[in-house]
C-alpha cells in the first residue's frame, strides 16, 4: 500500500449503518436459508445487490480500506485476491481503494486457481477479500492457493462477518460490520425456522 496516494479517510461506519445499506440494497434478506456451507440460516446477506450500486459499493469499501490501514498500519500488501465468485467485486473495489492490483481466482475441479493470466509473483504480500464470511472456508481455500504460487497471504478482509469474530482463518481478518446471525446444521434447525420452506440462493445455488 502507498497512504501517500490515497484518499483522506472517510469517517468509520457502524455495524448498524453498514446493515442499513443492506437494508436499502434489499439485500439483508430473512427466511430459511441453505447456506453454501450446507448450513441452515434465518437471514442471508446477498452482497451482489449492495455492489449493484457504485457510490454504494465504493462507499464500503473505502471504509474497510481506511479500517484495514487503521487496524494494520504496518501490514504490507502487494496485491488483493478474491474468490469467485461472490468476492470478486468487492475485491476489485477494495484495491482500487488501496492503490493495487486486483486478482480473483476460480474453481477448476473443485479447487481455486489462478487463470485469465493472473500471477503472483513469489514471495508477494496478498489480502484476500471476501464479500461475506461465514465459515471463513472460501477465504482459507483463496488463501492456499495463493501459497501454492509461492505468494504469502497475509490477511482477510470482508464487509460483514457474521460470525460475530468467530471465525478462524489462520490469519487477521478485517471486517467493516461484524454481527451475529447464527448458522445450524440440518440436524440443530430451531422449529420456528423448519416451519419456513428453504430456499438456497447465491452463486453456487438458486437464484
Amino acid at each position: 500500500m502507498t497512504p501517500q496516494s490515497l484518499s483522506p479517510d472517510p469517517e468509520p461506519l457502524s455495524t448498524n449503518e453498514v446493515l442499513a445499506e443492506f437494508r436499502a440494497a434489499g439485500a439483508l434478506l430473512e427466511g430459511h436459508f441453505i447456506l453454501t456451507s450446507g448450513r441452515r440460516s434465518g437471514h442471508y446477506m446477498q452482497c451482489a445487490r449492495v455492489m449493484v450500486d457504485p457510490d454504494r459499493g465504493e462507499r464500503l469499501c473505502r471504509a474497510l480500506a481506511s479500517r484495514i490501514r487503521a487496524t494494520h498500519p504496518d501490514l504490507v500488501i502487494d496485491a488483493v485476491v478474491a474468490p469467485a465468485m461472490g468476492g470478486i467485486l468487492v475485491g476489485y473495489e477494495l484495491a482500487r481503494q488501496l492503490r493495487l492490483p486486483s486478482l480473483f481466482t476460480e474453481r477448476v475441479e473443485g479447487r481455486f486457481t489462478l487463470r485469465r493470466g493472473f500471477e503472483l509473483a513469489p514471495g508477494a504480500r496478498a489480502l484476500i477479500a471476501e464479500d461475506v464470511v461465514t465459515t471463513g472456508l472460501s477465504l482459507r481455500e483463496c488463501a492456499e492457493c495463493v501459497a501454492a504460487q509461492g505468494a504469502l497471504p497475509v490477511a482477510g478482509a470482508c464487509l460483514v462477518d457474521r460470525s460475530n469474530g468467530r471465525v478462524d482463518i489462520g490469519m487477521p481478518l478485517v471486517a467493516l460490520a461484524t454481527v451475529d446471525f447464527p448458522t445450524f446444521a440440518l440436524d440443530e434447525i430451531p422449529p420456528d425456522l423448519a416451519l419456513i420452506p428453504p430456499v438456497k440462493p447465491g452463486s453456487r445455488g438458486l437464484t
